[in-house]
């Protein structure tokens, strides 16, 4: 009869070849690199339970042979397992009391884990000792993988997140020495989980689109704003040129008679005072303004920037710029926000320049008037 560690080197040759061969191409998790390390782990745990010799020769067979099944189906795997494990076994001339503790162990690592004897506790801890442990997200990646690629779980990655906390959460490891040694950093992936849960989620929400109505009213609204400055800016020019023109035409003419006709002094004063202050006022109305406050980064992760108008971030850095706009584009809500902020900022300029403007024209207006009944009064 053989001894039972050539059994259990011919048992791990065994596996090797039949997982090398036939573990399709589109599994990720389950191929003989997880084997190996279920192996390991049961070692590692056997030891600190400190397991018998032949517990852990029954462990060891076990560990090898748990996920043979699923190079012949994926789900009901254990139940496959537990033949193959089995013939192997009955061709190696074991006999049926070991057989069977074996294919206990193989049969309890069946989700929900229902493990028996402290062997049957082991092998199902050491099947998911990556819970509590660091590469626990890079092993849940390729296990997410596979299923998608085997056709087996057609979840979105939101929803195998969810599945996985809801594991998590339903899980106890059962011996004492992963209790002791996981259970810390099982919480923390835990934790990490639902953060990356909860950080999809806004993003799911910050993300939502509008309707074209919505960009058609803010192109609709900007191009209003921007003609209105224009026609703005075309009449305070007017203003400006014949206002100009006339001061001109008073200081040749007018002011060269003073000598002559002294009466006209009063009346020319009065027109030139007028349409320089129509002047300053409609310079005034075009006069651009820039911002000089300087805009912290708490202000801009707080979004209280419009980081689309020049005299707010012409004195930022341009890689603090660039990260800003980049977060505002990924970010529905901070990007129509600040198109919000844009037109009321540009509407905030344009009431000013129209308010300017309109005392231009009064001041004008007014000084006409005055100028000719002051002519009028001392021609009469």
């Amino acid at each position: 009869m053989k001894t039972n560690e050539t059994i259990l080197n011919d048992a791990a040759v065994f596996v090797a070849n039949l997982l090398q061969k036939e573990t399709p191409e589109k599994y990720f998790y389950h191929t003989l690199e997880h084997t190996k390390n279920v192996v390991e782990n049961a070692v590692l745990i056997g030891t600190g339970e400190r397991l018998s010799e032949e517990e852990m020769v029954v462990l060891r067979i076990a560990a090898w042979f748990h996920d043979t099944g699923y190079v012949k189906t994926y789900q009901g795997h254990e139940a496959e397992s537990a033949k193959i494990a089995d013939n192997f076994l009955t061709q190696q001339n074991v006999d049926s009391e070991f057989r069977t503790k074996v294919s206990a162990c193989i049969l309890a690592t069946t989700y929900p884990q229902n493990a028996g004897c402290l062997t049957e506790k082991v092998l199902c801890d050491a099947d998911l000792m990556h819970l509590g442990q660091e590469n626990y997200f890079e092993l849940a990646t390729k296990l997410f993988q596979e299923q998608k690629n085997a056709g087996i779980r057609k979840m979105s990655k939101a929803e195998f997140q969810k599945k996985s906390v809801q594991f998590f959460e339903e899980h106890s490891f059962y011996t004492g020495y992963c209790k002791s040694t996981l259970n810390e950093t099982k919480a923390k992936n835990l934790e990490q989980l639902k953060e990356k849960i909860k950080k999809r989620e806004e993003k799911a929400i910050s993300s939502k689109t509008y309707s074209r109505g919505v960009d058609s009213m803010f192109k609709l609204t900007a191009r209003n704003q921007i003609n209105l400055s224009q026609i703005a800016d075309n009449k305070s020019n007017i203003l400006i040129s014949l206002n100009g023109i006339i001061i001109s035409i008073a200081l040749v003419t007018l002011v060269s008679k003073f000598k002559q006709e002294s009466t006209i002094i009063i009346p020319t004063v009065i027109f030139i005072l007028f349409s320089l202050s129509t002047i300053v006022l409609a310079i005034l109305s075009t006069r651009p303004y820039i911002s000089k406050r300087k805009f912290t980064k708490d202000d801009i992760q707080q979004q209280k920037v419009n980081l689309l108008f020049f005299g707010n971030f012409y004195q930022m850095r341009p890689e603090d710029y660039e990260k800003a706009i980049s977060e505002m584009i990924d970010n529905n809500p901070y990007l129509y926000s600040t198109l919000t902020k844009d037109q009321y900022s540009l509407g905030i300029v344009l009431a000013r320049k129209y308010k300017l403007l309109r005392w231009a024209y009064n001041v004008f207006m007014v000084g006409l008037i005055i100028t000719v009944a002051a002519f009028l009064f001392v021609f009469i």
